[in-house]
């Protein structure tokens, strides 16, 4: 860990000087309390870097929390091991890409399951009780629940150092959430100008507690923060029962973790009671198992947190970018990415180049710099990647 100065806090052996710039400035932000922390996956972001921990009191930045608001890992680890493993697993693959809508784009055409009904009635019900309409954000989001999204989200069949068969999967509030999110940004902003605040980045702008317009962020951020949770549990039962229809066999559920690492709740830190937002880290207080993903082709981590108090309680969410979509798809070549990804099952497509292994840093060394802040207990290796164009 480096002490950057007395507002922010760095844990990250690999960071870029735009990054680390841009977290001084948010950290320079009046209502930040203690400290920020900057995880060992840091890389910059809109308004506040990603693989941030930003503690603030009285206010709140909507930008700082991020526009996939709830987005996280699950992962079930199964009782199979490799040696159960021993169909085409390109059936599989395409067996679970037809069960899970994928792209940006991507709905169900229905509500056909009955846990998908049960899960859309519960958010409907939760909309309800915070005072919203979500489908003024997104007219279709209960066709969005199960549906996986973009860029970086997967779906993925792993092993871990037993060889034990682990489903993992990365997603969030897809659009719905990211109208919440945008939606708010731009009222933060608004009322920045109404009220001439000076801002160092206009995606600083932020809301001050016990206002009608915070209070009604919080509201809408946390119906999107559980969107997000259900739609991961959503989709993790749709993999099980497509591995139950490959492999002709129940699966037995024999650990389940869904964490967050875009979002925000109140926690105390350092005696004060403070609005922490996570933006690509997780919660790592003592004893709280979490998830940390490379990026296709590379490890993904199971750990347990150690509570650091300096980190107020976070690690990081996974490698983190060291290049722009647009800079790895200049870099990169499609035959780079079937080298790195050989052993995998995989859609062999021009699409995933900018998620090439080699777009991220290190994971290892990421996880090197966490070292502090979590212990590792599994690590897994992937045999299916599933991901929407």
């Amino acid at each position: 860990m480096q002490k950057i100065n007395d507002r922010l806090l760095n844990w990250a052996s690999i960071l870029e000087e735009n990054t680390r710039q841009q977290a001084e400035l948010t950290a320079s932000m009046p209502f930040i309390f203690p400290h920020l922390a900057l995880m060992p996956d840091a890389h910059l972001g809109r308004g506040a870097t990603v693989g941030s921990v930003i503690p603030t009191q009285g206010a709140i930045i909507p930008a700082a929390v991020g526009v996939d608001i709830g987005c996280g890992m699950i992962a079930v680890r199964t009782q199979f091991t490799k040696a159960d493993m021993t169909g085409d697993l390109s059936t599989l693959r395409e067996q679970i890409e037809r069960a899970i809508p994928l792209s940006a784009g991507g709905v169900n055409r229905k509500v056909s399951r009955e846990h998908t009904q049960q899960r859309i009635d519960e958010l409907a019900t939760m909309a309800t009780d915070a005072g919203f309409d979500p489908t003024q954000c997104a007219g279709k989001w209960q066709l969005q629940l199960g549906s996986l999204g973009s860029g970086n989200h997967f779906i993925e069949v792993s092993l871990d150092e037993n060889d034990r068969v682990w489903l993992f999967l990365h997603s969030g509030s897809r659009g719905v959430g990211n109208r919440i999110a945008q939606h708010h940004i731009k009222v933060a902003q608004r009322l920045a100008q109404q009220w001439w605040i000076p801002l160092p980045d206009n995606d600083l702008a932020y809301l001050v507690e016990g206002t009608d317009e915070f209070w009604a962020y919080i509201r809408e951020l946390r119906w999107a923060q559980h969107y997000a949770l259900l739609n991961r549990e959503e989709m993790m039962d749709r993999v099980i029962t497509q591995l139950e229809h490959w492999i002709g066999a129940p699966v037995q559920q024999q650990e389940r973790i869904n964490c967050h690492h875009n979002y925000t709740e109140q926690e105390t830190h350092f005696g004060k009671q403070v609005w922490l937002s996570r933006k690509g880290a997780i919660n790592a207080e003592a004893g709280r198992p979490g998830l940390i993903p490379g990026s296709m082709g590379t490890a993904s981590y199971v750990v347990v947190g150690k509570g650091n108090p300096l980190s107020l309680n976070s690690s990081p969410h996974g490698a983190g970018r060291e290049y722009s979509r647009s800079k790895a798809r200049k870099a990169f070549t499609r035959e780079q990415l079937q080298e790195a990804m050989a052993g995998i099952e995989y859609r062999d497509t021009d699409a995933f180049i900018d998620e090439i292994p080699q777009a991220y840093k290190d994971i290892d060394q990421v996880m090197a710099d966490a070292d502090d802040l979590v212990e590792v207990r599994h690590t897994l290796r992937q045999i299916v990647n599933v991901k929407g164009d």
